[in-house]
């Protein structure tokens, strides 16, 4: 069990700096996802823990010790690339051993180490063939085995399940969770999908333009974001984000924006007539009977998935709108629908995109 602790960490190639200031703990036996869109600085950021890339300034502790000036090699740290980096003309069973082989282990130790890992990631069958004669999810099977048996002390993921189509990404996402339960060591895994930073997290870092912006349990940012960012890259569909005016009215404030018009309840943070922008998830967008809503919009497109509907509807002057219903709802292309917020999920930031209230009060 390994903590991982970054401190005031700091990197830059020549003039360009793509990470700021840093401050991180990914806590023993915790499965950590760094997330963000491409260029935000994640793998740069796993590489610099894993040894590959040096830091410009900061330190970096593994169980309290410093390992910046510590090589790679002697990190203790398994590291599962993208392209899983297997050597094509060895067996399973070789890609998998190869590694001890070189550190002078016993031959029965290697073996047993390599068996005991493919049984628990069910590539036992396999470990005579090439990596060529596997499918993508049984190389990656393979990649992450080779990183089992050196028995780490945390594991590093880039971006493991991007080359899978998306069924076996669903599957071995459920793998890859069953894993840390098993073996409960530590592990970072970065993705740019947060679809995998939900389901797979303990904790979640959210990244952008080498900065964090939110670390928290993945329901804690969708449900409390603290920013328009982090409000609109978590989730998915993503946030519905509109921007208002506020205006105070005797009993609270009204949220205006074209034909938008919400009421709500007396909050701190806003100003009369200025500026902010108003967040609801599409489940909690629900149609109203004509005219009685907080909008009316038209129907754009829909997505009919048999237990559920995704609607996506716009208005001139606003950005689209997505909701979310269970069930069959059959509507037309440009109907006009009346759709209210709920206002106990409204999310409001300010003109600088920082939140004001995630729950409003009732």
């Amino acid at each position: 069990m390994t903590e991982i602790k970054l401190k005031n960490i700091h990197k830059a190639y020549g003039d360009t700096k793509v990470i700021h200031g840093i401050d991180l703990t990914v806590d023993s036996g915790e499965f950590c996802v760094f997330v963000g869109p491409s260029g935000c600085g994640k793998s740069t950021l796993l590489r610099i823990i894993a040894g590959l890339e040096d830091v410009t300034t900061g330190d970096i502790e593994i169980d309290g010790e410093s390992v910046k000036d510590v090589s790679a090699s002697d990190r203790g740290l398994a590291m599962v690339f993208q392209s899983y980096a297997l050597y094509p003309h060895m067996s399973v069973y070789k890609n998998m051993a190869f590694g001890l082989e070189n550190t002078n282990l016993p031959k029965p130790e290697i073996e047993a180490r390599v068996r005991a890992a493919a049984e628990m990631l069910q590539i036992g069958d396999y470990l005579h063939r090439k990596p060529k004669a596997l499918s993508g999810g049984q190389r990656q099977r393979v990649a992450i085995g080779r990183a089992i048996v050196r028995n780490p002390k945390a594991f590093l993921f880039d971006e493991p399940l991007s080359n899978l189509d998306a069924e076996l990404r669903v599957t071995m996402r459920k793998e890859l969770s069953a894993l840390h339960a098993s073996i409960g060591d530590t592990m970072i895994y970065v993705t740019h999908d947060q679809v995998e930073a939900m389901t797979l997290a303990d904790k979640i870092v959210v990244l952008q333009d080498g900065r964090i912006e939110q670390v928290g349990a993945p329901l804690d940012l969708y449900n409390c974001p603290k920013n328009v960012f982090v409000a609109g890259f978590i989730g998915s569909p993503r946030m519905n984000l509109l921007d208002a005016t506020a205006n105070q009215t005797a009993t609270g404030w009204v949220l205006e924006a074209q034909n938008l018009s919400v009421s709500i309840p007396p909050v701190e943070g806003l100003i009369s007539g200025g500026k902010c922008t108003v967040g609801i998830r599409p489940e909690h967008v629900s149609i109203s009977d004509d005219g009685q809503g907080d909008t009316t919009m038209n129907v754009s497109f829909t997505e009919q998935l048999g237990g559920e509907t995704y609607l996506y509807c716009d208005i001139e002057g606003l950005p689209q709108v997505t909701v979310h219903q269970p069930g069959q709802i059959l509507v037309t292309k440009n109907q006009s629908l009346s759709l209210s917020f709920e206002r106990e999920n409204l999310h409001l930031f300010d003109a600088e995109g920082q939140v004001i209230v995630n729950r409003m009060p009732r």
